[in-house]
Formats: structure tokens, C-alpha cells, sequence
């Protein structure tokens, strides 16, 4: 973590100083810049990223009076922990939430209950980030620290909701809302910018701008409850998965803190056309069911923290955005807004937060300036055909877990199969963007095929050059908007004037280069595009004054040098045998702000270079 840039502060880091005119307790403007409806986990991240950028004006509204304490989702897939880890606290969701490691099948043959199976929970070498299990609250709590800590010192408006919500397209604040406090029924009148619906899955915004969630609601009940609990079963502390004859299936998630634990419990069949509220299940009804399926095996219930029944359902919108017609969009919907799927599959919230961090740098490129408004139109069509792929995977993986076991002796039940064939979606790695302004095609893919184009940036240990300290490449990358360009050194190159590095170096230091054109007067060399190396040799064979100066540029208001751009493999586990990289040539990495793979080029392709970010960002 770096800080001090402009002088030193004592004190906790992460608290900035408040922007001018910025405080907790700051009205509601007549107009902004972004206003975000909901306070679950895809507009917390939204709002996380933007609270950063003071001059950019942002509100949360929330219809609940307050930040919700239990319930919700709980399951982190390791991709959600890499952008936690952008976000400064993944480290927190490590020593607090429970690790992850084994998941294990049980299921009845002849009237008994047996575990046929267990396997790892997340494969090796899949992440450096495990799957974790913490309360959706706690997670919230995190976003909401920041936000406040942040130079906008961002609280959320909570006991607010929107009445209405028109664009009118004309002016620099087209989007026309009225906002409505719940008790007092007082109305306001704001005008925004952009919109970002994160209001869940009877969203008002997805509502005003006429889109509708379509899909089907498969005729099956589930309940979930969070317990404290005594029991004989032996796998109460793994990730498990029960299929019974009889008397239905059931998933056990451990939960943090060591003795709270939730469990899935498959309830009654509904009538076409029936919803779960008619039922009136309540928790004793669960309690039951769970004891039935665990039997023989004692379950003896001593509190419920929090419990819920739903309904299977995968239904998602045909956009995420406002936009028709070619139009640009002025308002945006996200996470269970435009898309609703079961908790059983785990990844609800994950995939809303990766909605929420997708579209912020994007935002944030188009409110400062940097980039044209079409750089929006990208939301949509990119997160659109991950939710529809998400949907699909839980679509078949609810009828699995709805099947009943064969009882043949020696098989390997479906629901098992499954889960073990597709641990890389259960992690939150199956997303790959296709060619775009954003995501190149894979022409040099063979320079670096570990870094697939389109996937998300896999990190892999390194060692800093000027301090020798061990890391991850990976996480030098931060929620902060800006793009990354990663150049791995060819064989031989130490950095000197005649490597590829100094060549690299030379031509993108030069005026209208990818680092150079889109700058304004007195900003940093890194504002917009952040370039570090990785070189093949020791850090103990390498010279840091022999480094070209861009690596080691001035920065700040003193001219300070930044040291923390130069890297070298480590040789307990080499980035460039990991992933792939041509040692001989070395390759460059363009990383977008949402840790995905946007390129892969040549060392010398400068002008590819160039060309690609010239489709990113406007000229200064």
C-alpha cells in the first residue's frame, strides 16, 4: 500500500480527506452525477469504486431504514476474493470467514445414509484466493467503511425510495427522479446524469425504463436457515451436498465463526402457477425437514439466526441498460435487477458485484472525461451473455440437484459429476469476454497463453526489485479505474538501453503515446495507464539505477519516485513458466480496470499498443 505521496499524514491511511463540500452528513443534491438505487452487494461495489472520485458526484438510496445484519447470501467464489483484494480487504474476509477446503457427497442407498464421495473444494492452481464463506452483512460493512473513508465520504440515504424516474434526454442531467423518504412520505426532485439499478428483483428503476425480467419458476420450494446446532453427523464443518430418496436433498454450507452453519432444504413441489407464500412454511417446517434427511444421524436445532423460503426461478432481462434504438444509455440495472437465479449454485451475489465492477470503471472513464459515452454501451453486452450463461449453468444444476440418487451400488451420482466438472464456474472463472474495443482478438495469444484474452488476469508470485519483497503480480491491480500494461522482459534483457524493456520505455515516455495523449497538465505519468515490468533474472542480478526512468517515474506534488513498478520471477514459482510467457521475446499484458485480460502483444508492438488505448480513451 502506498501513501505519503503529497506529504506525510499520520494516522489511519485509508482515511482520506474529505473533499470540499463533502461530509457525512451532506444534503441531497439537486443533481448528480450518478445516483445508485439499492444497498445490496452490486450497489455497494458500485458505490465503493466511485466514493473514491471526489469529482464525481455520487448517492446511494436505500428503501430499508438501515444496513442489513444476517441472512442473505454467503458464499464468496475465489474470483469475488481477487476483486476484494482490489478493494483493499480481502485480508479482513480471510481472518474473519471460513475457508473453504473440502466438499463432500452424501446420499441413502437401502434406508442409510453414507457418504459416497469428497473431493477439494476449489483445485489447485485455480487462484491464489480461496472460496470463502462469510455473511453478506459483513461484506457490506467493508463497502460501507470505505465509503465513508473516502475523500466523497459516501453514506447511503437509507429510509429512501424512488416514486418515479423518467429521462427526458436533454440537458447534462437527463434522468428526471423523484425520490420519496418511506416514513415521511416527503418527496424531492433531483436530476442525475446516470442511473444504476441495483434494487433487486421487483426493481423500480428496471421497471421505469420498461424492461422485464422473463424466465421460468421451476415448481420446487426451497428453505434455508442460518442455525446453531448440535450434531452426530461428521461432515457438519464441509461444504456437503445430500441426496435423499425420500425425503429430499439438502446442502450444508459451514458458516464463519466455527458453530454457525446454514442449510438448503428441498421443500414441497408447488402447483402451476403457485408462489412459496401461499404455503406459509414456517421455520419448524424446515427444522423437521432437516432432521428427516438427516436421519439417523441426530440434528438438534438450538437457534435460528435467520431462515427464508424461496422459489427456483432463472429469469434475466434482454439488456441491462435504457438504451434503444442506438441510443445512449442514461440508465443501468444490475444484479438481481436483470437477472435472478437459486442460492444453491452460490453465485447471486458474485455475479452481481462483478456487474457493479464492470460497469464502475466505466463510469468513471466517461464522468472524468477520459472516454465517449459509448464506452457504456459495453455493460450490456457484456455482462448480458454472462448472466444468460450463469443462468443456463442453474438452470441444469437445480434440476440435478432435484434428481433423486439411482441406488445403484459403485455410481457416481450426477450431482457429484457436476459439481467436480464444473468447479472452474463454481470458482467464478468462467467468464470470458469476446473481441471488442475493449478486449483484443487472440492473434498473440502464444506469447502468454496463461493469460488468456478475455479472462480474468490470473496473478502469480513475483519479487519487487527495489525491496526484494515477495508478492502477487496480481495484486498491484486496484479498484481505482486504471488500465494496467504488464511487460514481461525477453531473455537476456536487464533493464539496460539496449533491451526491449528501454525500448518499450522510450517510446511510450514520448509525447502522443498510449501513456502521453490522454494526460492533462500536471498529472502523473500513471493517472490513466499504469506500466510495470517483470524481468527473468534475480533480483539480486538486476541493477535498479540501471532501470529506464519511466519504471521509476516522479510523481506527486514533490516529484517523488515511485519504486514499486520493476519485478523480477520468483524462483520458488516462475510467472513466466506459470503462465506461459515467451521467455525468449517477452510479451506485453494490457489488463482492463475489472482485472480482465483486454490484450496480448508483442514487447516492440508499441503502435498496436497505441491503436488499442485509442479506442479506450479520448485525446486530452
Amino acid at each position: 500500500m502506498q501513501y505519503h505521496l503529497n506529504g506525510f499524514k499520520p494516522g489511519d491511511p485509508t482515511l482520506h480527506d474529505a473533499a470540499p463540500g463533502r461530509s457525512l452528513d451532506a444534503p441531497m443534491p439537486a443533481e448528480l452525477d450518478v445516483l445508485i438505487v439499492g444497498c445490496g452487494p452490486a450497489g455497494l461495489t458500485l458505490a465503493a469504486q466511485l466514493a473514491g472520485f471526489s469529482d464525481i458526484t455520487t448517492r446511494i438510496v436505500e428503501r430499508k431504514p438501515g444496513p442489513i445484519e444476517r441472512g442473505q447470501a454467503d458464499g464468496i467464489s475465489c474470483r469475488s476474493m481477487e476483486m476484494f483484494n482490489a478493494f483493499g480487504f480481502a485480508h479482513t474476509i480471510l481472518a474473519q470467514g471460513h475457508d473453504v477446503r473440502e466438499t463432500t457427497f452424501w446420499k441413502t442407498g437401502d434406508q442409510k445414509l453414507e457418504r459416497i464421495g469428497r473431493v477439494q473444494d476449489v483445485q489447485d492452481g485455480l487462484s491464489e484466493m480461496p472460496h470463502m464463506i462469510m455473511n453478506q452483512a459483513r461484506v457490506h460493512d467493508m463497502y460501507l467503511e470505505i465509503m465513508r473513508k473516502s475523500p466523497s465520504r459516501l453514506v447511503p440515504d437509507y429510509g429512501t425510495e424512488i416514486a418515479d424516474l423518467t429521462v427526458d434526454d436533454t440537458g447534462d442531467h437527463p434522468v428526471r427522479v423523484t425520490l420519496r423518504h418511506v416514513d415521511t412520505r416527503e418527496e424531492q426532485q433531483i436530476r442525475a446524469r446516470y442511473v444504476v439499478g441495483c434494487d433487486g428483483a421487483r426493481s423500480t428503476v428496471r421497471k421505469a425504463i420498461g424492461r422485464e425480467l422473463v424466465g421460468d419458476s421451476a415448481n420446487k420450494a426451497w428453505g434455508v436457515m442460518d442455525v446453531l446446532c448440535t450434531t452426530d453427523f461428521p461432515d457438519i464443518r464441509n461444504k456437503t451436498l445430500i441426496q435423499s430418496v425420500t425425503q429430499g436433498n439438502l446442502l450444508i454450507i459451514p458458516r464463519e465463526g466455527g458453530y454457525l452453519v446454514r442449510f438448503y432444504i428441498e421443500m414441497d413441489k408447488l402447483a402451476e402457477g403457485e408462489r412459496v407464500a401461499g404455503r406459509n412454511i414456517q421455520v419448524e417446517e424446515l427444522i423437521a425437514a432437516a432432521q428427516r434427511i438427516f436421519a439417523p444421524y441426530v440434528l438438534d436445532v438450538k437457534d435460528v439466526v435467520w431462515w427464508s423460503v424461496y422459489e427456483i426461478g432463472q429469469r434475466l432481462t434482454d439488456a441491462f441498460d435504457d438504451a434503444r434504438d442506438g441510443a445512449q444509455p442514461r440508465v443501468f440495472i444490475a444484479g438481481d435487477a436483470c437477472h435472478t437465479h437459486t442460492p444453491t449454485a452460490g453465485q447471486g451475489m458474485n455475479d452481481s458485484m462483478g456487474d457493479a465492477f464492470n460497469l464502475g470503471g466505466k463510469l468513471v472513464s466517461v464522468l472524468t472525461g477520459r472516454a465517449a459515452p459509448e464506452l457504456l454501451k459495453s455493460y450490456s453486452q457484456e455482462r448480458q451473455a454472462v448472466a444468460q450463461d450463469l443462468i443456463d449453468f442453474d438452470r441444469e444444476w437445480s434440476r440435478i440437484m432435484s434428481e433423486r440418487p439411482s441406488g445403484e451400488e459403485g455410481e457416481t451420482p450426477k450431482f457429484q459429476k457436476y459439481f467436480i466438472e464444473h468447479g472452474r464456474y463454481t470458482a467464478g472463472m468462467s467468464v470470458t469476454y469476446p473481441p471488442s474495443a475493449l478486449t483484443g482478438d487472440a492473434r498473440h495469444q502464444a506469447l502468454a497463453p496463461g493469460f488468456e484474452i478475455g479472462t480474468r488476469f490470473h496473478s502469480a508470485p513475483v519479487i519487487r526489485l527495489a525491496d526484494a519483497k515477495p508478492l502477487h503480480l496480481g495484486h498491484v491491480v486496484q479498484a481505482d479505474a486504471r488500465w494496467r500494461v504488464f511487460a514481461f522482459a525477453g531473455a537476456g534483457d536487464r533493464g539496460g538501453p539496449d533491451g526491449g524493456i528501454a525500448r518499450l520505455c522510450a517510446a511510450l515516455g514520448a509525447p502522443g503515446s498510449c501513456l502521453t495523449r490522454s494526460l492533462r497538465a500536471g498529472e502523473d505519468i500513471d493517472r490513466l495507464i499504469d506500466l510495470r515490468a517483470v524481468f527473468q533474472p534475480g533480483f539480486r542480478d538486476l541493477a535498479l539505477e540501471e532501470m529506464p526512468a519511466l519504471l521509476t517515474p516522479a510523481k506527486g506534488r514533490f516529484g517523488l519516485k515511485d519504486y514499486e513498478k520493476i519485478f523480477c520471477a520468483d524462483p520458488a514459482a516462475d510467472i513466466f513458466d506459470m503462465r506461459g510467457i515467451d521467455r525468449k521475446v517477452g510479451a506485453l499484458v494490457v489488463v482492463r480496470p475489472d482485472q480482465y485480460v483486454a490484450n496480448v502483444l508483442p514487447l516492440d508492438a508499441v503502435e498496436d499498443l497505441n491503436r488499442f488505448f485509442q479506442g479506450v480513451f479520448l485525446s486530452a
